[in-house]
């Protein structure tokens, strides 16, 4: 691998003790481009959504199905669950995320006249989602109906964890 990125293995372990050191330099880098991504997006466009979907569409699109990532995170995660010193890390760093940006869709959701009652529930659900419709969009990537059905799935879960506000 350290041939391969062009580093000998002292280069390598003078930045990091271990592969999965490595990968979790990655994942952070990889999440605060997401983030970024998504904050960027929401603030550009949330004064013009009109609806749930408009928001669904839009972070959907700001949070791509990317199967070079998606491949790898899949052989951490693998690995992670047969090390569960790394559980507690991984769970740390999904919760980063769901922290980063559950907050902008509450708000963009707010801006709709919608409440979300339980913010870390909604992110996690978000998060289930977004990893089970990733496998099928990479799997039938040139299926419509797959992105169709990724987008109304992700519109009935904001459904269901969000109200009408009343008042």
């Amino acid at each position: 691998m350290c041939s391969h990125a062009g580093f000998t293995r002292g280069a390598f372990y003078s930045n990091f003790t271990s592969l999965d050191e490595l990968f979790l330099a990655m994942w952070e880098e990889r999440a605060a481009t997401m983030l970024a991504d998504v904050e960027n997006l929401l603030a550009a466009s949330i004064t013009n959504a009109t609806s749930v979907e408009n928001v669904v569409e839009q972070v959907l699109h700001a949070i791509p199905v990317d199967d070079k990532w998606f491949r790898i995170t899949a052989e951490f995660t693998a690995y992670a669950l047969r090390n569960p010193p790394l559980h507690t890390i991984m769970a740390a760093r999904e919760d980063a995320i769901i922290a980063a940006v559950t907050p902008l869709l509450t708000t963009a959701l707010h801006a709709l006249g919608r409440h979300v009652a339980d913010p870390v529930a909604f992110g996690h659900a978000l998060v289930a989602v977004h990893d089970g419709t990733t496998v099928q969009c990479l799997i039938e990537p040139d299926n419509p109906a797959v992105q169709q059905r990724r987008t109304a799935l992700f519109t009935h879960v904001v459904l269901a964890y969000s109200e009408p506000i009343r008042g």
